[in-house]
């Protein structure tokens, strides 16, 4: 059970995670929209696997919505295990990469609102 003095804690990651969310919605609207509107449109797309740390359903629910949520990712499947979570990126510069963003960004703070 939480306690009540954790409660504004909480409010303030939700609302650090929703600020995030926010800021990447637009870079990312940017950026698929130059990928569609550039002279060759060629992309790097990749199904990129990225290992959770989060185990909770609602934790695991929440960075699945945010990565689809977000222009240029689309959440596939998470593994049986609940170990993985598979994406799909338009344009993948490398795996690491975007495992790397995907962990700082979202899954980092979302723990963050768990704890």
């Amino acid at each position: 059970m939480t306690s009540l003095a954790s409660a504004p804690r909480r409010v303030g990651y939700t609302l650090l995670l929703a600020a995030v969310f926010l800021r990447e919605l637009v870079v990312s609207s940017i950026a698929v929209a130059r990928t569609v509107l550039r002279a060759d449109p060629r992309s790097e797309s990749a199904i990129v696997a990225v290992p959770l740390e989060i185990t909770t359903d609602a934790g695991i629910t929440t960075l699945a919505n945010c990565v689809t949520l977000t222009p240029g990712t689309t959440s596939l499947h998470v593994s049986e295990d609940r170990r993985t979570l598979y994406v799909h990126v338009l344009d993948a510069t490398s795996e690491e990469a975007v495992v790397d963003e995907i962990k700082t960004k979202f899954e980092r703070r979302i723990k963050e609102i768990e704890a």
